[in-house]
């Protein structure tokens, strides 16, 4: 394969994605920095993403005396549709792990 701006070889590269198992094929250009990536092995890579649980890092903050909490950055907020006023319930199924229910209100999720 041809680099479409020097016409010199290009190279196959796997590339690693973050939050990805499998990686992209792309072809890269040694001489000019040009590349471009397989489609397929892309869109394997784009779909796993997708299909991927948010996840993000948040800091516990002290609220008051004896009660710590956390900030919904805007990404949570709107991935799960969460409105002031809700009300969620909270499971501790052990000691790394916390889970955080919604119930149906209103007709609801």
């Amino acid at each position: 394969m041809k680099c479409q701006r020097c016409t010199s070889e290009l190279r196959k590269v796997l590339v690693s994605v973050e939050g990805a198992k499998q990686k992209a094929i792309s072809f890269q250009c040694p001489k000019c920095d040009y590349f471009e990536f397989e489609p397929i092995s892309s869109k394997k890579v784009v779909e796993e993403l997708k299909n991927t649980p948010l996840q993000i890092r948040q800091k516990v903050v002290k609220l008051s005396e004896g009660r710590l909490g956390i900030y919904f950055s805007k990404d949570i907020i709107r991935s799960i549709n969460l409105k002031q006023g809700e009300e969620v319930y909270i499971s501790i199924p052990d000691k790394k792990h916390l889970v955080m229910e919604r119930k149906t209100v209103y007709g609801r999720k």
